[in-house]
């Protein structure tokens, strides 16, 4: 780790030194997922559920060609008000850090990081996937790519419902992925307990989930595990009352040739208008419930290193 450019935050420093669970986290959801000063409110608030849950939480960001596990109170005051900040990927990481850049960390970007400090849990929102039109448009998030290849437990809410999620399925399956749903049969889509799609694995505790980990790393299997952790039920919008709201965000996206890295961040703001801003209440309750859950399998983790 002594050539590697990672920067640890004081208290994940503490917590590697005393073999304590942490929990990675995402930044892009404070750059590109909400405004200010609401992004960095829930960012202190999934923190502090990390903390509550006997964990330690490690905010990854790119600043000053360093990649920051863990973030301090200033770091993450002035992160959230950057202008022109950058959505990285694995594709973009380097470059960033190579030129002095500003970035946030997507769901692989943030695997790779992790994995660079020794953290093997990362809970987040909802990981990408197969976007609709993929078969024309190859429009394939590099996440699932990620999943397959770096050995990180990553806890969310399905893949955002914004995708196609049976073509996401079966990407995943190809590229041998365990898609683990907790405590449920189905797979969850995002603001949705369910999608309508049975999720390969089910496991209804965060031991089995760690025992899984562990077992992957003794078969000497690549990659790491999606758990599919269902919104909690007093925040859900149901399938029925979403997707319409989901359809028309979608086709006024095609209709304003808005692609790439830009699709997401334009549909989650659209569904947020559409819903009323209700969209935004339940993605900050399951980010809260993954990062419970993360938490404790981390808490699994630790105690048998």
């Amino acid at each position: 780790m002594i050539d590697l450019p990672l920067t640890l935050s004081p208290e994940v420093a503490a917590a590697r030194a005393n073999g304590a669970p942490i929990v990675a986290l995402e930044s892009t959801i404070i750059t590109h997922g909400m405004p200010f000063p609401q992004n960095v409110e829930t960012a202190r608030r999934v923190e502090a559920e990390i903390r509550a849950q006997g964990a330690v939480p490690a905010t990854i960001a790119i600043m000053d060609r360093r990649i920051h596990i863990g973030l301090t109170d200033a770091q993450l005051d002035a992160l959230g008000q950057a202008k022109g900040v950058a959505k990285l990927s694995r594709a973009d990481l380097a470059a960033c850090l190579a030129t002095g850049g500003t970035g946030a960390t997507t769901v692989a970007a943030t695997m790779i990081c992790a994995h660079l400090a020794g953290i093997h849990v990362f809970a987040t929102g909802g990981i990408g996937g197969v976007h609709r039109g993929a078969e024309t448009s190859f429009d394939i998030s590099a996440d699932l790519r990620e999943l397959a290849e770096t050995p990180v437990t990553v806890v969310a809410a399905g893949a955002k419902a914004i995708l196609d999620l049976p073509k996401t399925l079966e990407y995943l399956e190809t590229l041998g992925v365990p898609v683990i749903a907790f405590g449920q049969d189905d797979f969850p889509a995002f603001w949705s307990r369910s999608s309508g799609l049975r999720a390969p694995l089910r496991m209804d505790s965060a031991t089995a989930i760690a025992a899984a980990h562990r077992m992957r790393a003794r078969l000497g299997l690549p990659g790491g595990q999606l758990i599919a952790n269902p919104i909690p039920v007093d925040a859900e919008i149901s399938r029925a009352e979403i997707t319409p709201h989901i359809e028309a965000a979608l086709a006024e996206a095609e209709a304003r040739g808005i692609a790439a890295k830009a699709v997401t961040p334009f549909l989650l703001q659209r569904i947020f208008e559409l819903t009323g801003g209700r969209s935004l209440t339940a993605n900050i309750a399951l980010v809260l419930n993954n990062a419970r859950l993360a938490a404790a399998i981390a808490s699994e983790l630790a105690a048998k290193d």
